[in-house]
């Protein structure tokens, strides 16, 4: 594993002798001949290890040690010493030295201190980046079993293993992260990090230094070096949510390093290369904001390798009391209470809500009911008042008889309209099925030849009780 290495000795020879040692290993090498002038290349460089002299002119080794640790934390650096004792090697490793090295130097001890420096610096990095990865309590796994989920998570299983680029459009609220990451988790990149940036969150002053990283120093506030999502992101995925947010200023740079990965931290001059596979999401129509002026359509083609559009929950609503059980069961774990039922009538008016707010109003829903009713069942009459319109609507529908009589009766004293002796049929078709499939609104959808939430409409209009 290589990576950049300084070295600051005041000996040249100490210099070329360790030069030529890493780079015989794949290492790039920057040396400084002081304290001083090694303090100054942390600023405009971004190294994976330091070794450092401990006896060098003017500011001696701990003492840069200690401004290193100051500025520039995790950096791992190796203290190098020809007149070293073991008071002077302890007290470097108080200050949070990585190791210590004596003169004259050995290459195997040089060589395995190096790959286990390095390797702690990678470490540093996955372990920043998990402290930025989309939330674990969200649940990776997509609930539902309406034809838009079932298509949903064959596309899924198809794209994931790829490198693919993908971009997610759909209504706020429908789950974008939560297909981010069930296409991470299913990828060859799932062992690495995957790192979230909300565009829309950012300020756009620091969206760059946000995504690209900055130098200590770069402006008012940096103080000190800091890395970016893409570095954060390297060998995994980078998710962009809300990428429609973005100004063209910003969008115009995202494109070069989308094209190139590669880029620089804000003040700085050190060309970083970094390999990320990047899903994207948004819950606007590029297109108008193309034609608006608003987005480069460069970036839109460059990002929509594979385009995933999310259903809205209105066109799934077979998928509501799967996703109530799965929030449920969520909230009981997390706060120790008892599980929340919702009855029969209740689950009717919540399957016809429209929910304008899809699956996170739906998650926020469960949430307020548990708070109030926990360990009760609820029915129609405790629903908060925004669904009093559609409970109306479901009550008043009155219900169409349906006692089983011989067809050719039904026929002759049924209705004369066809539009009502269609429906009358229908729902007597519907019920008959529905007890020969058990009750299973599952299996009598693929019977009928249905969608679930094509079915579940007209289950509630003809006002069909369902298990």
């Amino acid at each position: 594993m290589s990576g950049q290495i300084l070295i600051i000795d005041d000996e040249e020879g100490i210099r070329f002798s360790l030069r030529g040692i890493l780079e015989d290993e794949g290492h790039d090498i920057i040396e400084a001949e002081s304290g001083e002038q090694g303090l100054e290349l942390l600023e405009s460089e971004d190294p994976d290890l330091v070794f450092l002299d401990i006896w060098l002119p003017g500011m001696d080794g701990l003492e840069v040690l200690d401004r290193v640790a100051e500025n520039h934390e995790g950096l791992p650096v190796i203290m190098i010493s020809g007149h070293g004792t073991i008071e002077t090697a302890v007290q470097a490793l108080k200050k949070g030295a990585f190791d210590f090295i004596e003169k004259p130097l050995s290459l195997e001890k040089v060589v395995a201190t190096t790959r286990n420096a390095i390797e702690f610096s990678r470490l540093r990095l996955e372990n920043r980046a998990l402290r930025t990865r989309i939330s674990s309590e969200q649940p990776v796994r997509i609930t539902g079993e309406s034809e838009p989920i079932r298509a949903l998570k064959d596309v899924i299983s198809r794209v994931a293993p790829t490198d693919a680029w993908v971009l997610i459009t759909g209504e706020n609220g429908t789950g974008k992260e939560i297909v981010a990451r069930s296409i991470h988790d299913q990828s060859k990149r799932a062992d690495k990090p995957l790192v979230a940036v909300n565009c829309a969150a950012i300020p756009e002053e620091l969206i760059e230094s946000e995504l690209f990283g900055h130098e200590k120093g770069a402006f008012t506030g940096a103080e000190k070096a800091q890395e970016g999502k893409f570095e954060l992101a390297d060998g995994g995925t980078l998710f962009l949510d809300e990428i429609g947010d973005m100004s063209l200023k910003t969008q115009a740079k995202i494109l070069r390093i989308l094209q190139e990965q590669r880029f620089e931290h804000v003040g700085g001059r050190k060309t970083i290369k970094v390999d990320v596979r990047v899903i994207a999401a948004t819950n606007k129509n590029l297109l108008e904001e193309i034609e608006n002026g608003r987005f480069r359509e460069d970036l839109y083609y460059r990002l929509k390798v594979f385009p995933l559009e999310l259903p809205p929950l209105r066109d799934r609503a077979g998928d509501v009391p799967l996703l109530i059980d799965a929030f449920t069961d969520m909230l009981a774990r997390r706060h120790g209470f008892k599980p929340i039922a919702f009855d029969d009538s209740a689950l009717a008016v919540l399957r016809v809500y429209p929910w304008p707010g899809n699956v996170r109003e739906l998650k926020n829903f469960v949430e307020r009911m548990f708070i109030l009713f926990a360990g009760e069942t609820v029915g129609a009459d405790k629903l908060p008042p925004e669904f009093k319109a559609v409970r109306a609507t479901a009550e008043e529908e009155p219900a169409v008889s349906r006692e089983p009589e011989d067809m050719d009766a039904v026929i002759a004293q049924g209705p004369d309209d066809l539009k009502q002796a269609r429906a009358e049929f229908e729902a007597r078709f519907l019920e008959a099925k529905l007890r020969e499939c058990g009750g299973n609104v599952t299996q009598l959808a693929r019977n009928v030849g249905l969608e679930r939430s094509s079915l579940y409409r007209k289950l509630k209009t003809y006002n069909i009780q369902t298990d």
